[in-house]
């Protein structure tokens, strides 16, 4: 399960999802240095970090390396998500509560999500009977 990434680490791993492409340590260092002053071997030592922590993988070029994430932020997402609610002593008030936590638009996302998914329909393991019933 993944640890909560720091700030920096954050920041490096949101360009190399938006760019959703293989991106070299210069290029994420040109585009933190808008934002505030780094140094190159501050975002080399950090991107390497995302890489031995498995957030990131590397193929040599040249003399550089292009670093391309391994996998999506809704994943990242995902999991730190599932990480808090497991942790719960009482899963079902934990997600009532952040239900209650939820702009609209987040939960007209959340609606949007179950749509797609179906988890009552198809649900590996949910019992036969009821499935798809209206009274869900």
């Amino acid at each position: 399960m993944p640890r909560p990434l720091g700030e920096l680490e954050d920041a490096v791993m949101t360009r190399v999802w938006q760019w959703n492409r293989p991106v070299t340590v210069r290029e994420v260092l040109d585009d933190l240095r808008r934002e505030r002053p780094i140094a190159y071997t501050t975002v080399m030592t950090v991107m390497d970090n995302l890489r031995e922590k498995g957030w990131l993988r590397r193929e040599r070029e040249g003399r550089a390396y292009r670093y391309e994430a391994v996998s999506t932020r809704a994943a990242y997402s995902a999991a730190l998500m599932n990480e808090a609610w497991a942790a719960s002593d009482n899963p079902a008030a934990a997600l009532v509560a952040f239900f209650g936590m939820m702009s609209p638009e987040q939960t007209e996302a959340l609606r949007d999500a179950l749509r797609v998914a179906h988890l009552d329909d198809t649900r590996p393991g949910a019992p036969a009977e009821g499935r798809g019933s209206p009274e869900r």
